[in-house]
């Protein structure tokens, strides 16, 4: 029988025993277990890793703790790359409950700072990674915040209680899926810097994933956020719309 994921991914991590990325951890595993999905050694990576914001809309991580337990043996270092997670080199790391309600994580005994205000691009990768992370957090939280979209929108969850913050598919996370009341799907993809455009394609991908496995009869509709975009010929029939500090390319299938 099959181990559960977690300790497949545990086991990996073991061997190496540094600083690895997704792909080292997900081609350790398929050495022995070939059947296990891509999709689902990002979910269990993201589970297991103590500082990654978006563990906590995981069942696993739904409830405050200190995280010393069997699904805490990760360390976020860079986008698509975590290391063993030593508390004495990392910090105590923990599972809270913030003054709106929602669960976060942070290093035990440290302030939360709420990061509001624009989006701005970082020259480091790691900051970069921990900021575009954080305003996944935050406007999943404050859907409204990002625009008028006809009706309030509320973010996906699928029937194991897993919601649509990088949402795991088959082509790629999602930043965030949403709903609207009429169940058409919404998917948002935030670009901290420059290139906005470049995402199209990585959006209209994930729209199309959408479209054949969840949307039904429903619409499907592509929103690229970003701090800056620039409107080039080629993608003139897209909507360009301003809502804030926040600029946005709006697609729909």
């Amino acid at each position: 029988m099959r181990p559960p994921i977690w300790q497949l991914v545990r086991d990996a991590i073991q061997r190496f025993g540094r600083e690895v990325s997704y792909s080292e951890i997900k081609q350790s595993v398929w050495a022995e277990y070939p059947d296990v999905k891509s999709s689902v050694l990002t979910c269990q990576i993201i589970v297991c890793s103590v500082n990654h914001p978006s563990r906590v809309h995981y069942p696993e991580n739904k409830k405050p703790r200190l995280c010393t337990g069997q699904y805490d043996f990760l360390y976020n270092t860079a986008r698509g790359r975590v290391t063993p997670y030593d508390p004495e080199r990392h910090g105590l790391w923990e599972i809270v409950m913030s003054s709106d309600g929602a669960l976060v994580v942070r290093v035990a005994q440290e302030a939360i700072t709420e990061i509001e205000g624009s989006p701005a691009a970082s020259d480091d990768p790691k900051s970069e990674f921990a900021l575009e992370s954080h305003l996944k957090a935050y406007l999943a939280r404050n859907l409204t915040s990002i625009g008028d979209f006809g009706a309030p929108l509320t973010v996906y969850t699928t029937e194991d209680g897993r919601d649509g913050v990088e949402f795991q598919t088959d082509v790629g996370p999602i930043d965030i899926l949403a709903t609207s009341p009429a169940g058409d799907f919404y998917v948002f993809e935030l670009k901290l810097g420059r290139g906005a455009d470049a995402a199209l394609g990585q959006i209209l991908r994930y729209m199309g994933w959408v479209d054949r496995h969840l949307s039904g009869h429903n619409k499907v509709f592509g929103v690229v956020l970003a701090a800056d975009i620039s409107e080039k010929p080629a993608m003139r029939p897209l909507k360009f719309l301003k809502c804030g500090s926040w600029n946005m390319i709006y697609a729909s299938l």
